[in-house]
C-alpha cells in the first residue's frame, strides 16, 4: 500500500475523512522531502516512518473543530511543511501560511507548494514575533498552530498575537501537555487566551499525543510579542 492510500485509511480509523485527491498529494510532498532531506537536512524520520510521524500526525489537529471549520490558518515553524502542507491537502479550501525562520526551509516549502500545485498558500520566512507586531497579519488567523517549537509559554507569545478574537491556537505536543497547561497560566491570562481543551489521542505506533487548544478570548495587549528571542530567553512563566 502506498503513503497517501495508508494515511488516508489511517486517517479514517482517527475520525478524520479526507478526499481522495489529497492521497497522491500527500505521496508527492514525501518523494520531495525524501529527495531534498540528502542536501537540507529537513527530518530524521525515514520514509517508511512518515505516513504516521509526520502526515497523520499532522491531519490529528483537524480533531480540532475549530481548525476543521478555520477559513485562515497559520502554521509556525512550518519546517518540512507539517503539519500546514498536510492540512491545505486535507483542506483545499483553507488558506494557510507557512512560517520559518530558516530561508533553506522556505526555498523546499515554495517548492511543494509549486510542484502540489496548491493555491492560497503563502510561505512566509520570518520570525513569528516579528508577524505577531505585523498589521497585515496581527489577530488576522482563525487558527494559529506549531507543532514541538517551544514550551506552551513561550508558544503562546509566538501563536496567540497571530490570532483573531474568538479563534484558537493549537499546541501540538506530546505527553506534556497538561502539565504545560499550568506551567502557561500566566502566559495565557497577559496574552488574551483561555485553556480550551487538550485532546489526547494516540498514533498508530504508540505514540501519546495531546492537542492544547487555546481560545483567545480578548486582544493581546500591544507590546507582545516582545522582540525576537525575548520570549524564549524570558519566558511568561
Amino acid at each position: 500500500m502506498n503513503l497517501g492510500k495508508e494515511v488516508r485509511e489511517k486517517a479514517l480509523r482517527m475520525g478524520i475523512e479526507l478526499p481522495a485527491e489529497a492521497e497522491v498529494l500527500f505521496e508527492k510532498h514525501a518523494a520531495l522531502l525524501e529527495e531534498w532531506n540528502q542536501q537540507l537536512n529537513l527530518t530524521r524520520i525515514p520514509k517508511e516512518e512518515m505516513g504516521d510521524k509526520h502526515f497523520l500526525d499532522s491531519l490529528s489537529v483537524l480533531l480540532v473543530p475549530q481548525v476543521r471549520e478555520a477559513w485562515k490558518l497559520i502554521d509556525i515553524g512550518s519546517g518540512a511543511g507539517f503539519p500546514g502542507i498536510p492540512l491545505k491537502s486535507a483542506c483545499p479550501n483553507m488558506e494557510i501560511t507557512l512560517v520559518d525562520s530558516l530561508g533553506k526551509r522556505i526555498k523546499f516549502l515554495k517548492a511543494v507548494v509549486e510542484n502540489l500545485g496548491l493555491k492560497d498558500v503563502t510561505c512566509q520566512h520570518a520570525r513569528a514575533e516579528e508577524l505577531g507586531q505585523d498589521p497585515g497579519h496581527r489577530e488576522r488567523y482563525d487558527a494559529a498552530v506549531a507543532r514541538a517549537v517551544a514550551a506552551l509559554p513561550v508558544l503562546c507569545e509566538y501563536l496567540l498575537p497571530l490570532v483573531r478574537v474568538g479563534g484558537v491556537a493549537v499546541a501540538m505536543k506530546g505527553p506534556s501537555g497538561k502539565q504545560e497547561v499550568k506551567e502557561a497560566e500566566r502566559a495565557l491570562k497577559v496574552l488574551g487566551g483561555e485553556a480550551d481543551d487538550v485532546v489526547e489521542f494516540n498514533l498508530p505506533g504508540g505514540d501519546e499525543r495531546q492537542l492544547v487548544v487555546i481560545r483567545k478570548v480578548k486582544p493581546t495587549p500591544r507590546e507582545y510579542p516582545r522582540r525576537p528571542g525575548i520570549p524564549q530567553k524570558n519566558p511568561l512563566v
